[in-house]
């Protein structure tokens, strides 16, 4: 038996364990999301039950598990891995239109029967969706059971918490102090009624507390809860993750180290009269169950979420300082690469290593931002396609590289794509590089109105590529953290995003620009800046908004159609290839500044 058919013979024993788990708890069928206690969008290897189940390696996606039936929720960014990752191990993967699709509810509204049993454990489903899910199965006459974590009875060899250590993120480049930010957080509570704030998203906490971790693979974050009231804070976090030193200027700061089992004894403590604020989007289920009845629960975006996301001018340059670091490391491999390529033996596995290599060679390198996406050709199409030790390919012959990569700097976090010709491109590939350099440049020369909600900026980076009947499946942007998560919010430009009052964009949010074009089993094209939001004018119509180009990186001009771009275009062009090679070239030297010229030459 191979490794391959090990590994889902694997899954279809686990199916049958949770089966009988199911009929043991009398269960007509067992949800597992891809969460954890905190919501987090990459889960600790302790909480990481869909993969271990399902086999199913993507970052997105969730497993019903029935009596009769196993089928995987996945969004267009996973179809073609999904396919792949569990075929022949019973699972049906479930095609979902939209990244926000809760599209098993609409299976369970045709498949469950009145008087059913359904769980999930309530310690990782968020507030939202709990109740989305137990007003589904009411309807249907059916019940949501939450107190059952069935991981803990058939996972023999199931990972513990997390027990690294923990440190701060220091001045200069946490230029605002944790009081500070413990006052504004305070402030935010007071204005709306609030007396207690439960904050168990890792990112806010570790940007609240000035505190970083690695409990998260590629996230500089660590597991914990924090309880915020009006005199003092809680940190609820693992044993031995805060050294003494660090606990005593906690301690100054007039927040104090608990236990993390004790997060919702501490709730459940609340005394009467208060008034606790919650994100429901971003606090389990499991969490709120432990607040008294008695208890105001008001809900609202974390303030630190708001916070957070609009970098000040002193953040904002140490991030400039970090997309130096990271362009000089990709000119420098960039540089390797041309001369290697068609000398050396290169595979996809290949270009990550050595690119890796190039960013930890920087200053304030701390670790990749995420798993580096190299793909070659038809592993284009699959936009969070992965390559492994068994399965990637050598980067020869014709076609298009695509390299999408990013690091953590202690001076900010980084996310590029790029993608760059191999051999000779086709015309129709050409086409689809220069169609989706139209849509990002659109965005990028967007000028708009201070509160603009961001969901309504996507079709200016779909028109261009729209125009020629073709359209992607992702969102065109993300919001990226301070040398925190890569993902983060409130702010998304996407279509399938809500149009709500919490994405408005702001000044500082510094947000992804990276629209695409994938061709199922030929290549997939996708570009990819950060942008900073900046003021622009004010007018009598308002205060407007524009986009400042942060990464600094040449677009590969080897890949154009010239006869699909406007003289205004090829202007931005020429304009942000000076401005990559004004600010790199200072910190490079022989090959690396030789290719850094010839990659900015003008069009």
């Amino acid at each position: 038996m191979d490794t391959l058919e090990m590994s889902r013979a694997q899954v279809r024993e686990r199916i049958k364990q949770i089966r009988a788990a199911m009929t043991r708890h009398d269960l007509f069928g067992y949800l597992v999301p891809t969460a954890d206690p905190h919501l987090s969008e990459y889960p600790p290897k302790r909480w990481e039950s869909r993969a271990w189940l399902s086999g199913f390696t993507g970052s997105a996606g969730t497993l019903l598990v029935t009596q009769n039936f196993a089928g995987l929720w996945v969004d267009s960014r996973y179809w073609s891995q999904a396919e792949a990752e569990v075929a022949a191990t019973g699972i049906e993967v479930m095609r979902l239109a939209s990244v926000a699709g809760l599209g098993y509810i609409d299976w369970l509204n045709r498949n469950v029967k009145a008087g059913d049993r359904f769980g999930a454990d309530a310690q990782v489903l968020g507030v939202a969706t709990g109740r989305a899910l137990a007003d589904a199965l009411k309807a249907c006459g059916a019940s949501l059971v939450t107190g059952i974590d069935l991981f803990d009875e058939i996972w023999s060899d199931r990972p513990a918490l997390p027990a690294t250590p923990i440190s701060e993120h220091l001045a200069p480049f946490a230029p605002t102090s944790r009081s500070d930010k413990l006052a504004s957080v305070r402030k935010a509570m007071a204005a709306l009624g609030a007396n207690a704030h439960l904050v168990s998203s890792l990112d806010d906490i570790a940007w609240i507390f000035n505190l970083r971790g690695s409990d998260v693979q590629y996230n500089p974050v660590f597991v914990a809860h924090a309880l915020i009231e009006t005199d003092r804070a809680r940190l609820f976090i693992g044993a031995d993750k805060v050294g003494s030193e660090l606990e005593d200027a906690l301690r100054r700061d007039g927040v104090e180290i608990a236990p993390y089992a004790e997060a919702r004894s501490a709730l459940a403590g609340l005394p009467a009269g208060a008034r606790i604020l919650i994100d429901p989007r971003r606090v389990t289920l499991g969490m709120t169950e432990a607040i008294r009845p008695e208890i105001v629960v008001i809900e609202a975006v974390n303030p630190s979420t708001f916070a957070k996301s609009r970098k000040t001018e002193q953040e904002l340059a140490k991030v400039r300082e970090a997309m130096i670091q990271d362009g000089i490391a990709l000119a420098r491999f960039f540089s390797w690469f041309e001369t290697a390529l068609g000398h050396e033996r290169i595979t996809e596995i290949t270009v990550d290593e050595k690119l890796t290599a190039e960013r930890a060679r920087q200053p304030d390198f701390v670790s990749c931002s995420f798993g580096t996406i190299a793909a070659f050709n038809a592993n284009g199409a699959m936009p969070h396609y992965h390559a492994t030790s068994a399965s990637h390919a050598v980067i020869e012959g014709n076609g298009l590289l695509l390299i999408d990569s990013g690091g953590q700097y202690l001076s900010g976090t980084t996310d590029i794509t790029r993608v760059v010709p191999i051999g000779t491109p086709s015309p129709a590939q050409r086409r689809d590089f220069t169609l989706v350099l139209k849509g990002m440049i659109n965005l990028s020369r967007a000028k708009f109105p201070r509160g603009t909600r961001s969901p309504n900026l996507d079709a200016l980076a779909r028109a261009p590529i729209w125009a020629e009947g073709i359209d992607y499946g992702h969102g065109t942007g993300h919001g990226v953290g301070y040398y925190l998560n890569v993902h983060e919010g409130p702010q998304s430009i996407s279509q399938t995003v809500a149009n709500e009052p919490h994405t408005a964009m702001e000044p500082g949010m510094i947000t992804s620009n990276e629209p695409g074009i994938y061709r199922p089993g030929q290549w997939g094209v996708r570009i990819e800046n950060l942008v900073v939001n900046v003021p622009a004018e004010k007018t009598p119509f308002g205060e407007f908004l524009a986009f400042e180009t942060l990464t600094l990186c040449p677009i590969d001009t080897r890949c154009l159609d010239h006869s699909l771009l406007r003289e205004d275009e090829l202007a931005w062009l020429n304009a942000y290839h000076r401005t990559v090679f004004e600010r790199l070239a200072p910190g490079l030297e022989g090959a690396a500044l030789e290719w850094l010229k010839v990659r900015t030459a003008p069009v």
